[in-house]
Parts: C-alpha cells; sequence; structure tokens
C-alpha cells in the first residue's frame, strides 16, 4: 500500500463541528499571536492587515467587522465557504490580500460579488494540528453583506518558473521543534512563503505540465517548473531531501463534478490554457488551487512500459505491491494484475508480491489464510497466457502485521515450476523464525520459508520479511522479500516544521538492520551466496534505511544502477520518487534491472506501484 492516507475532502459535518467548538484542534487561536496595534482597527480591517507577514494573523482570536472584499471564489462542497479578495492591495509582498470566510452551508453569495464580511479570525489546521501541516486564516461565523453584484475580480496573480524560488522552506526554530509559523514570510527566497503569501487569493497558470496523474477524489498536480529533476515519463524526481521540487501545486476544481467532469490526466500531459482560481491548503497535498476555472488536458502520450523476457540462463527475480489484494475485489484488478506480470514483467521466474490480503479482506473475523486470494490470483495469469505459478507464504498472526484492519496483508512468493525450483524446508511459521546454518559448505535456512526473526521489536504492527531458498540450472539463490512499515505519522514535506520530522523512519532503520545482520549471516556461512532483497521498503535510495540495508557492503541497490530520470516506482503528491527496492549481494556482479512504469503515473491504475525485475546468471 501506499506511504501515506488516502486524500479526501474536509466534509461539511467536519466543518459544522469546527464552527460549533473553535477551541478544538481544528481551529486555533495560538497564544503566540501578537495582538492588533490599534484596538479600533478591529471595526473595518482590511484582508492584508487580518493576514499579517507571518502564518498566523495579528487578528487569530478577535472579531472583525465590515471586512471588505470582492468575492473571487465559492465552494459549495466540503467545507463550504467563499474567499475574498481586496482590489485595492497594500504594498507589501509578504500580506495576502486574500482570505476564506467559513459558512459550513452553502454561501449565498457570487463571484463578483462586493461584499463586508463580519465574523470570527481563526487559524484552521486541516487535519488537525497534531499532524504537523500548515494552517488556514479564515474568519467563520460570517455576517456577510452584499454591496452590490458583477463587479469586476481583482487582478490575478499568474504563476511561472520566474516567480518560483529555488528554495523550498525556511529553517524553523530549533527551540520551537523547527516551527516556522512565527517567521517573518520572505516569498522572494522561499517557495513555501511565497504561497502563504497569496493564501486566498486568485491566482492563475498557463500550460502547465501534469506531475500527478488525476485521482478518484478529484484532484491532480501540475508544477511551475518543468524541467526541474525531470522524469522519463514528464515528471519531478524527488531526489534528495533537500530537494523537494517546490513548483508543485494541487488542482482541484470549484465546479462539482456533477455539474462538470474533473479531467482525467497522467504524468506528461499538459493543462493547457489557464486554471485560475484562489489558492488554498489542504493536508493532502499542501496548497492549491481551488481553480474557478479549469484548463483542458493536452495528452502526452505517456503509455505503459513492458520489459524484455529473461534469457534461457537468466533467473528474473520481480517484486510487485498489489494494493491490498482480496477476494471482495472485481475480476478486473486481478485481471489487470496478471496482465502486468504476463505482458509487461515478461512472465518472471520468482515474483515476491507485497499487500496480499485474506481469503476474507478487510473484514475482521479472524481470518488469516489467502488461499482463495492466491488461487484467483494464479488463475488470472494462467488467463493471460502466462505460467501456472505455485506459491509459497506464512499466515500471519491475526492483527499483528499492520496494514488495513481485518485484512491480514502479507508478503508471498510466486515461483514458476517450469523454470525454478523452492528449495522446502519445514518449520517456519508466524512466529518462528528461519535462521542461517552451514552444511556441507554451503549456506542453509532451517525454515524455507521462514520468516526473518519475527519476535524482534523492529517487526511491531508490521509485515514480516519472508526468507527462501531457490534453485536454478543447479545455484543457490536466497531471496527476501520485504514490506517495511509505512510513513504513517511522518511530517509533510509542506509542513510548519522545517525540516519535517520523520519519525516512522526509525522502525524502518531498526528493520534494515535485522535484515542486513540476517544476510551477514548467510554470507558469514556462505560468503559467495547469492542474494536477493526486495519488496516494499517505503522509503528513499538515498534514505538512512537504505543505508543500514547497504551496510558494511553486504548489499547494493540496484536503482543506483539506473539514470536518474528513470529512478521512481511510486508517485506521492506530484513527486516521483522510490519506494519499492531491490538489492543484491556482491557476489551477484552483473545484472539487468528494470522499473516497469505501468501504474504511478496513471490515472487508470492496477496498483498504486510500479513493479520491478532483476535478472542475472547465477
Amino acid at each position: 500500500m501506499s506511504a501515506s492516507v488516502r486524500p479526501r475532502h474536509r466534509s461539511a459535518a467536519v466543518g459544522a463541528l469546527v464552527v460549533a467548538g473553535l477551541c478544538s484542534a481544528l481551529l486555533v487561536n495560538p497564544s503566540h499571536a501578537e495582538e492588533p496595534a490599534d484596538q479600533g482597527a478591529l471595526a473595518a480591517p482590511r484582508v492584508h492587515d487580518i493576514q499579517g507577514d507571518t502564518r498566523i494573523s495579528p487578528y487569530a482570536g478577535q472579531q472583525v467587522t465590515d471586512v471588505p472584499g470582492i468575492v473571487t471564489g465559492v465552494r459549495t462542497y466540503g467545507s463550504r465557504g467563499f474567499w475574498i479578495q481586496d482590489p485595492t492591495p497594500d504594498d507589501d509582498p509578504a500580506t495576502s490580500e486574500g482570505v476564506f470566510v467559513f459558512t459550513s452551508s452553502t454561501p449565498r453569495v457570487a463571484v463578483g460579488d462586493d461584499v463586508r464580511v463580519s465574523g470570527l479570525v481563526g487559524e484552521y489546521y486541516p487535519g488537525g494540528e497534531d499532524i504537523g501541516g500548515q494552517s488556514v486564516t479564515q474568519i467563520s461565523r460570517p455576517t456577510v453583506t452584499v454591496v452590490s453584484s458583477g463587479n469586476e475580480l481583482p487582478t490575478q496573480v499568474t504563476l511561472d518558473a520566474d516567480d518560483l524560488p529555488q528554495r523550498y522552506a525556511p529553517a524553523g526554530d530549533p527551540a520551537e521543534g523547527g516551527d516556522i509559523e512565527g517567521l517573518a514570510l520572505r516569498p522572494n527566497r522561499y517557495a513555501l512563503d511565497l504561497f502563504e503569501s497569496l493564501e486566498g487569493m486568485t491566482v492563475a497558470v498557463e500550460n502547465t505540465a501534469v506531475v500527478g496523474p488525476s485521482t478518484p477524489y478529484y484532484e491532480l498536480w501540475v508544477t511551475l517548473d518543468p524541467h526541474a529533476n525531470r522524469t522519463v515519463g514528464g515528471g519531478t524526481r524527488y531526489a534528495s531531501y533537500a530537494d523537494q521540487n517546490a513548483g508543485r501545486l494541487k488542482v482541484e476544481s470549484l465546479v462539482p463534478v456533477a455539474q462538470q467532469p474533473f479531467p482525467r490526466a497522467d504524468v506528461g500531459d499538459v493543462l493547457a490554457g489557464t486554471t485560475v482560481g484562489p489558492l488554498d491548503y489542504d493536508e493532502f497535498g499542501g496548497y492549491l488551487i481551488a481553480a474557478r476555472e479549469m484548463g483542458t488536458v493536452e495528452p502526452g502520450g505517456l503509455t505503459p512500459e513492458s520489459t524484455r523476457p529473461q534469457r534461457r540462463d537468466e533467473l528474473a527475480i520481480a517484486t510487485y505491491n498489489v494494493e491490498n489484494l482480496n477476494p471482495g475485489n472485481e475480476q478486473s484488478k486481478f485481471d489487470r494484475l496478471a496482465e502486468g506480470v504476463v505482458t509487461h514483467l515478461a512472465s518472471p521466474d520468482i515474483l515476491a508480491i507485497e499487500e496480499v490480503q485474506d481469503n476474507s479482506g478487510a473484514a475482521d473475523d479472524g481470518t488469516v489464510a489467502a488461499d482463495e486470494t492466491l488461487r484467483r490470483f494464479v488463475d488470472a495469469i494462467v488467463a493471460a497466457g502466462g505460467p501456472q505459478y505455485e506459491w509459497r507464504g506464512i499466515d500471519p498472526v491475526d492483527g499483528e502485521d499492520g496494514g488495513q484492519p481485518g485484512g491480514n496483508i502479507r508478503t508471498v512468493f510466486l515461483f514458476n515450476p517450469e523454470r525454478v525450483s523452492f528449495v522446502d524446508r519445514p518449520g517456519g511459521d508466524s512466529t518462528t523464525g528461519t535462521e542461517v546454518v552451514k552444511r556441507r559448505g554451503r549456506a542453509e535456512l532451517t525454515a524455507s520459508p521462514g520468516r526473518v526473526d519475527p519476535g524482534n521489536w523492529a517487526w511491531e504492527d508490521s509485515r514480516k520479511p519472508l526468507a527462501a531458498e531457490f534453485s536454478f540450472r543447479g545455484e543457490t539463490v536466497f531471496v527476501i522479500a520485504n514490506h517495511f512499515t509505512s510513513k504513517g505519522g511522518d511530517h509533510p514535506l509542506h509542513s510548519r516544521f522545517q525540516p519535517p520530522v520523520r519519525s516512522s523512519e526509525a522502525q524502518r532503520i531498526a528493520q534494515a538492520r535485522v535484515v542486513n545482520s540476517f544476510v551477514q549471516d548467510i554470507r558469514s556461512a556462505r560468503r559467495q551466496a547469492q542474494v536477493v532483497v526486495l519488496g516494499d521498503i517505503n522509503d528513499f535510495e538515498f534514505s538512512p534505511t537504505t543505508r543500514a540495508l547497504t551496510e558494511d557492503g553486504a548489499l547494493r541497490s540496484a536503482v543506483d544502477s539506473l539514470p536518474p530520470d528513470e529512478r521512481y516506482t511510486y508517485l506521492f503528491q506530484g513527486n516521483s520518487q522510490v519506494l519499492d527496492q531491490t538489492l543484491v549481494s556482491p557476489s551477484i556482479r552483473r545484472f539487468d534491472y528494470d522499473i516497469v512504469h505501468i501504474n504511478a503515473e496513471f490515472a487508470d491504475q492496477a496498483s498504486d506501484h510500479d513493479p520491478q525485475v532483476l535478472r542475472f546468471e547465477p
């Protein structure tokens, strides 16, 4: 599964809760907010006075009266309300001229209305303060007076690469945990400051590159800088913690999909023409354009890739996250995944699959067996023209391996018995791990398949690695399939804490060290042992997790063998990035490695991950 919770819009119920409880975790009047210098200004402050030159309004917690502005956008679903913008701006680039007015019910205003708004100023934290995101300054409990209608709209700000600072965010105050909320905005220096200085204002982009496909939640991602870390598919690659790709923006539509379908777009397409609307922020992507007018999608022609078949003397080992596969899925999902295996992966000899759910799917009924899930998948592969795979796996303890509650996800090996033999050794189960022994000068596993150190704290509420021995043309190959713990709980890149806190990383590093130690045990028993470690590592090729896996030369990452613009297996909030990896022991000196891009860049996906395959001659 993906490294983050699926996007969803704020509901009207949540919005109503915010209005009803202004002291909740969602709408906060920070104690460090400054009092307005002139209390008399409360009667009719301008929008830029309310926004101020930091992320927190100096009027937070204050009632304001008769704030003037022109309505520039109306949202009639989700978090209902409207945006106003002052047509008479000040000369400070750090102070926004726009603000959101939260109404909770359908607003009774229209774009172009000249209004006066009275209400309570506050800071709304989408998703709550605890997730580390930014706040949105808004006026709630409003009283609205329409002065006139049909007015000319304030001048929009057109964003492009020339306006974009190359630095993403300022460093926060270490004494405040890296909090940047109290810092004065520097929109000419930092991209996050630029976007914050435009919060609530009308912005536009023209002929922008799509770097994140449209999703079932009616959103897509574009970039202001299409040349930054460009991928072979036309996306933008997340290359390091210091290179966040500052130009990424999410695009949503203010027009309900029942009135106007949201456009379908793949990476490499162009959102042609002008897309214009207020600049907003949410927890599922950061800053976004709430478009009252959308451009049209011009296809870029991206098509799914296919890898070459392995030669007779090559062993092909692949990994594929099948995203919560279970018998309750439509047959079309099994068929699409099977097509990926047969057509795009060229029917590898060994396939490690992640996120295989039990026979009852997400029903939390005590079921742990997954034979029905696997049988349907194997049958679909045969129907697609592939081999009759066999499988090996170990059922987890109910509820102990994380993932979707009730699903009991696990890793499983599929293998083609016409090409490769599985070395079966009994003794491994959900709580009894396999170990490495040396017999007749060779390394062997005490149980195959077997879990790697399943009682170690590193695997708490997480999938345990599955190790196995295979024999190919008389040579033994050890394969370890993994699905490390997710990034849930980490601060987003657009966090108000900079640099963001990666709280989940410690557990993945511990998991990597357990796997590294196991590989070292195999190599201690036989120095020239051929070991492949692969799966959904849930971390980047430049991460401390990967460094822990490769420590002391036990493994090397196959990702590094690819050109930089091909290094990605997953797409998150407009960033193409590596989460799935394949690593090999030093004895596998020559190999051919391919990440097969068939899912992540496309609106129509069989899974949210791209598979990958390693070919070598044992």
